[in-house]
């Protein structure tokens, strides 16, 4: 239970004590217009009390990735805490941070346009590359798995709605009018219920573990991977397949420590934010509190099973992380917390696809200079929905793996644009740099060693993941001290 606490504990003190030096190098000017002030257009540039900006913030961010993605990251043991806590801190909460400063500097334009500006054209191609495949990859997964949990669910086992294709569809109908809509009429009407949805549920499954779980972790099960002795009985032992946590726990568990999607949508906020003074709490508290949700579904994934990490493996492997919240959400809530936890799980992905969509349409507008009217909207969305569709017919492990190492590839990117940024100005960069060398080598590792990459054998991809990383290092380091000598001459 300990760990549980202090690792909410950190998550809450970083927002209160590192996020005002972060801000503090950004060079935030509360008394400029905002993009939202100067272009406001009745579409996308609307202006949003910052109270619901950081519910649809929060929202958009908070999908099924820090539930399905710790879940997953559970079966390595509490040392997931540790990454969820620590890549928030440093790596997590100032990427979502910096993605909306630049976002706002740059009259609310998507990545993609950013990167050009700062770097040149091959880089805002490659970011545009990485961007619109992430938001594709976000979209069908938040297709595919609301829909898998719904038609699931026993309640409509024998109707209609056991069948998946009717969710898949009725989803899509949705993210259609969500996509083309000025989103002042639906996602600034709803997101802020559903965000404080996801916040009251997440509370209540989190009080129930901590009262009832069998398993709460403590101090010594931290490291336990790395010493598997410490455990007599076999069934509680974490990682029962030896995985290696360096580099795939960095790349199972992305949402709620680091994730590049959440860089997508900081211009959907960027041009609604009526001061700049609203970045940090709109985005950095946005990534706060999606880690504390990460720590929530961690903590279920490794302690809510009398029968440890095998349990948990069983269930992931008849109905995936979907049948572990299926199973958390009714034991610890009763039969009525049960289905709202579950319609929240199942809303949540929902409210992150259509924002992916969404931003893809924005991003691809921006990209090519499309005008904002009715008939471009449709002939931008209407193909990339059809072919979403179809997508969904593919299995959902591989669409996952696509995700989540171009979510991992994209947050790295985003890193490097941020470093440029504090270089420009001056300011103290390493609170974006350190991460981005740490995102270099994981990136790097994992490609190197994964199915979907070069499928290379691990010992020679982790040496290899580093050493690009000390390179990265011995580079800014001298690109550092150019700049200190240019600026005292």
């Amino acid at each position: 239970m300990l760990i549980f606490l202090i690792c909410i504990a950190l998550l809450l003190l970083a927002y209160k004590l590192y996020s005002p030096f972060v801000e503090k190098q950004a060079g935030i000017d509360p008394t400029v217009q905002t993009p939202q002030t100067r272009f406001n257009d009745g579409v996308d540039y609307v202006p949003v009390h910052p109270a619901k900006a950081f519910l649809i913030q929060f929202l958009n961010v908070a999908g099924v990735g820090p539930i399905f993605g710790p879940i997953l990251g559970a079966l390595y043991g509490p040392i997931a805490l540790v990454w969820i806590v620590l890549g928030n801190i440093l790596g997590g909460a100032v990427h979502d941070y910096f993605s909306g400063v630049m976002s706002i500097k740059e009259d609310g334009k998507s990545l993609p346009e950013i990167a050009g500006h700062y770097f040149n054209i091959y880089f805002k191609a490659a970011m545009l590359i990485f961007t619109a495949m992430l938001l594709f990859f976000v979209g069908v997964v938040f297709i595919m798995s609301p829909a898998g949990l719904l038609s699931n669910l026993d309640y409509f086992k024998d109707t209609i709605f056991a069948n998946n294709t009717f969710w898949v569809l009725v989803i899509l109908a949705y993210y259609f009018f969500a996509t083309l809509l000025p989103i002042d009429k639906i996602i600034t009407k709803l997101y802020p219920f559903f965000g404080a949805l996801m916040i009251v549920m997440t509370t209540s499954i989190a009080v129930a573990l901590l009262i009832n779980a069998p398993q709460l972790p403590e101090f010594g099960d931290i490291f336990a991977y790395f010493d598997h002795s410490h455990y007599n009985n076999d069934l509680l032992e974490p990682n029962p397949d030896g995985l290696p946590v360096w580099p795939l726990l960095f790349v199972t568990i992305t949402c709620g420590a680091i994730s590049g999607f959440h860089s997508t949508q900081a211009p959907i906020m960027a041009r609604c934010l009526t001061n700049e003074k609203y970045v940090r709490p709109v985005y950095y508290g946005a990534m706060v509190a999606e880690g504390i949700v990460a720590c929530v579904w961690a903590t279920a994934g490794i302690a809510a099973f009398p029968g440890g990490y095998v349990e948990l493996k069983e269930i992931l492997a008849l109905g995936g992380p979907g049948m572990v919240v299926n199973q958390v959400a009714t034991t610890y809530l009763g039969v009525a917390g049960g289905i709202m936890a579950i319609i929240a799980v199942a809303v949540f992905p929902i409210t992150s696809g259509d924002t992916a969509f969404r931003s893809l349409r924005l991003t691809i507008i921006d990209a090519f200079k499309i005008p904002q009217s009715m008939t471009n909207r449709l002939l931008v969305a209407v193909p990339v929905l059809i072919i979403a569709y179809f997508m969904t017919k593919i299995d959902f492990t591989l669409i996952w793996r696509y995700f989540a190492f171009s979510n991992m590839l994209l947050s790295t990117s985003v890193l490097w644009l941020a470093t440029k940024y504090l270089f420009d100005r001056g300011a103290f960069h390493w609170i974006v740099s350190l991460p981005a060398i740490i995102g270099t080598c994981v990136t790097v590792s994992y490609i190197l060693t994964a199915g979907i990459g070069l499928g290379l054998p691990q010992e020679f991809s982790q040496p290899s993941g580093i050493a690009v990383g000390v390179i990265a290092l011995i580079a800014l380091i001298i690109a550092h001290n150019k700049r200190k000598v240019t600026s005292a001459a």
